[in-house]
């Protein structure tokens, strides 16, 4: 018989060692992360099961919530629980959750960073959009080329992608062409158009019911929003691409060069 998740028997902390932590031995919410990170992994704690309570772990470890909710922060950004409010936290998985990592410092740190990612198209047709027909200057009723699409990381859902093309390029492409999870690849190879570059923009938003269930989250959970304008040698826009990425499978990395002087 299956026991609530809410219920706080000792079930769970009678699964971890009695002993208190020794700052001796590394930083002390280093030592609770793999110690409660343990009985997840060997299958002791399966999904759904509930963690002590916060207090309890404290006690235990004779170490302060401060340090456990450190962390169950660090379990969680990992996948492993989820935390809840006024409750304790809930197993979510076994194993940690991979993490997509982008780079921008280059367009070839942009395409290193899909590494091992997966794209799954959805459609390829044209769309109005306000904003693609501001960056592409185009005249009123002429819609832009418009690909969207389904970045996956391993078996998950981590980004909801949407690329628009200007007519003059979208119009010779075909859903078949984007056959690279690089989408500015795919163009440059068929098309044989050279980039110089490309500007990114990062925002922060929350996710609606669409985008929830497309990515498998909650409504109102973060999203990391990326545009980016890729251009020509001559500086004319040759795709805007918008991404919205879970928040908890997205890291950002750039480069920072020192130029004070």
């Amino acid at each position: 018989m299956s026991r609530d998740v809410d219920e706080s028997d000792g079930a769970a902390l009678a699964l971890l060692p009695a002993r208190p932590l020794s700052r001796d031995d590394g930083p002390l919410y280093r030592q609770l992360t793999e110690l409660l990170k343990a009985p997840i992994k060997d299958g002791s704690l399966t999904a759904g099961s509930s963690l002590p309570r916060e207090a309890d772990i404290a006690e235990r470890f004779g170490i302060s919530l401060i340090t456990v909710r450190q962390a169950l922060r660090e379990l969680e950004n990992d996948g492993y629980i989820k935390k809840r409010a006024a409750k304790p936290a809930v197993v979510a998985a076994k194993v940690a959750r991979a993490k997509a990592s982008f780079g921008f410092s280059s367009l070839a740190a942009i395409a290193e960073s899909t590494k091992d990612r997966r794209l799954e198209i959805r459609s390829y047709r044209k769309e109005k959009s306000a904003q693609a027909s501001a960056v592409f200057g185009l005249a009123d009723g002429e819609n832009p080329h418009c690909l969207r699409a389904v970045l996956f990381v391993g078996e998950q859902p981590a980004c909801q992608c949407t690329f628009y093309f200007p007519p003059t390029i979208g119009s010779r492409l075909g859903r078949s062409d984007f056959d690279d999870v690089v989408v500015f690849r795919s163009v440059q190879r068929h098309l044989g158009i050279k980039l110089s570059g490309a500007r990114v923009s990062v925002r922060a938003e929350l996710a609606d019911a669409a985008l929830a269930r497309t990515l498998d989250c909650e409504a109102g959970d973060p999203i990391l929003v990326t545009e980016m304008v890729y251009r020509s040698p001559d500086g004319e826009p040759v795709e805007l691409t918008i991404n919205k990425n879970r928040a908890d499978f997205f890291s950002l990395t750039f480069d920072a060069p020192n130029d004070i002087v």
